[in-house]
């Protein structure tokens, strides 16, 4: 018997249904990424985690609003609050029947003590306690965090060899990784100029993990010709696709001012990232009047307009929104019961690709 009830199904927002490719697995195609409600961290030497995260009540209230909403996909990683968010996520887990929520964690940023983070005996370690965290015997989809395997790529096949002998002893089911994706320490000190071919690399990699899901972060202002060739592949391969950062990071909803610098706390990722900065943010909101015009003036309308523009990436595909509060996901959930019309998605890619490109135009040096 369980303590936390969803709504009834005439009172729960309509969410589509979709099948992560062949893994089996089929959840409402909107669910919940826990990155957030780890709350302020530091790992590598630099902000990892969300100052504005860390009200545990808001967050068990927002994981339970979530269910309550029709919610059935969480997301969640090791290195989030150093187990914070796996923890307070598996206080809902001990609330609901475990065959109904979806449970996804990660592996990899977070080495400790160990050699590297894919040391294999390390990557055990750190299971058994993101299970304990989570309060479950298994998970169903794990993930490689990130493309580093150490020098020569040492701890590859011996990590994969472990990640498939998880499958086998039935910890989880399904085994993920990142999609064209940089190793956080290259993004930081690495010169452009210097980094490799990321998508050569997301295809080598991918050849020698064989995953089953794919996690990609898309929204409107990713290139579309970087989103569509990472989603036709995955169908290509019949794949499961978890969307990350649908609504930028909250850029996507105009709650954002461009007036001030917000304040970013210690441990706040947003501290090192430039679109968070007020003359980015003036560029961004201004996109986000232009398609106001078109789609409405509620922040609802935006986030309706981004999430489903997300949601027609791919028929194997699902979305991951974070949160801080509960409110934030009631307004995220309940903004799916219409569908937009598909002219306004598209004049929504159109708007904010120029505005991609206003912003990376202003990142490139004289």
């Amino acid at each position: 018997m369980t303590s936390l009830h969803a709504a009834d199904d005439s009172s729960r927002p309509s969410i589509p249904l979709r099948r992560l490719g062949a893994t089996g697995i089929t959840v409402p195609a909107v669910g919940i990424g826990c990155w957030a409600i780890g709350g302020p961290d530091d790992n590598l030497g630099m902000p990892m985690g969300w100052s504005t995260g860390a009200d545990e009540g808001q967050s068990i209230a927002g994981l339970e609003t979530a269910w309550q909403h029709g919610a059935r996909l969480y997301d969640t990683a090791d290195v989030y609050g150093h187990g914070r968010s796996e923890r307070l996520l598996g206080r809902l887990v001990t609330q609901v029947p475990r065959n109904e929520i979806v449970l996804a964690s990660k592996v990899g940023y977070f080495a400790g003590t160990a050699e590297h983070g894919f040391e294999p005996r390390h990557m055990r370690r750190q299971l058994e306690q993101s299970l304990d965290n989570l309060q479950t015997d298994h998970l169903d989809i794990y993930a490689f965090h990130h493309p580093d395997f150490g020098a020569d790529d040492r701890w590859l096949h011996p990590s994969v060899d472990a990640m498939r002998t998880f499958r086998e002893q039935g910890l989880i089911k399904a085994i993920g990784m990142r999609g064209p994706h940089r190793f956080a320490l290259d993004r930081l000190t690495t010169p452009p100029d210097q980094r490799g071919d990321k998508i050569a690399r997301f295809r080598a990699l991918f050849d020698k993990i064989e995953p089953d899901v794919l996690a990609v972060r898309d929204n409107l202002l990713t290139p579309s010709n970087r989103s569509e060739g990472v989603f036709s592949f995955a169908d290509e391969y019949n794949v499961g696709v978890l969307i990350s950062k649908p609504l930028g990071q909250g850029l996507l909803t105009g709650t954002y001012s461009a007036d001030v610098q917000r304040a970013f706390g210690a441990g706040d990722h947003r501290l090192r990232k430039r679109w968070f900065r007020p003359d980015a943010v003036a560029t961004i909101n201004a996109g986000l009047d232009r398609l106001r015009a078109i789609v409405g003036p509620r922040t609802e309308d935006l986030i309706r307009v981004a999430l489903w523009a997300c949601l027609d990436r791919s028929p194997n595909a699902a979305v991951l929104v974070g949160f801080t509060n509960a409110e934030q996901v009631a307004t995220n959930l309940e903004a799916l019961s219409s569908r937009p019309h598909p002219a306004e998605i598209a004049a929504a890619r159109n708007i904010m690709a120029e505005v991609q490109a206003s912003l990376d135009a202003a990142e490139e040096p004289p």
